[in-house]
């Protein structure tokens, strides 16, 4: 009996002193860090344009809003003959994505590159012109004919 009182009382004293550790001295895991840090914000209306070499595209395009853009509480669902969205300046923000794309040729707009341009342009010319924070441009979905 005194042999398995010497092997239980160790292993006790282990399991809880390992419990302890684990609960009150050990670190908590690292939080990780966002991937997106802001609002992603969908401009509902999609942008058909006549591009610079005479071609048509099709695109939607998103907004990564920086942390200090609030965006308004929306009341219910927007009406479905709605042209704008809840983003305070979108018909300036629109006008900036109009212009710059169509002075593009369409293979700016299919290739990676020209696109990361484009996208880059236009959040130059948000900051310049609108007083909409924006941290990054996604174009989501890019059809060219």
């Amino acid at each position: 009996m005194k042999g398995k009182k010497k092997f239980i009382v160790p292993l006790v004293l282990v399991i809880l002193l390992g419990g302890v550790y684990k609960t009150v001295l050990a670190k908590p895991p690292a939080k990780e860090k966002a991937k997106i840090n802001g609002t992603v914000y969908v401009m509902p209306k999609e942008f058909l344009l006549n591009m610079a070499d005479g071609k048509y595209a099709k695109l939607s395009v998103a907004l990564i809003l920086n942390k200090a853009q609030v965006l308004p509480a929306s009341e219910g669902a927007a009406s479905s003959d709605a042209q704008y969205g809840a983003l305070e300046q979108e018909p300036a923000v629109r006008d900036v994505i109009t212009n710059v794309l169509t002075d593009a040729n369409s293979t700016e707009l299919v290739e990676r590159g020209g696109r990361e341009k484009l996208k880059a342009e236009v959040l130059k010319q948000i900051k310049q012109t609108t007083d909409v924070k924006v941290d990054k441009v996604l174009f989501t979905d890019v059809a060219v004919q």
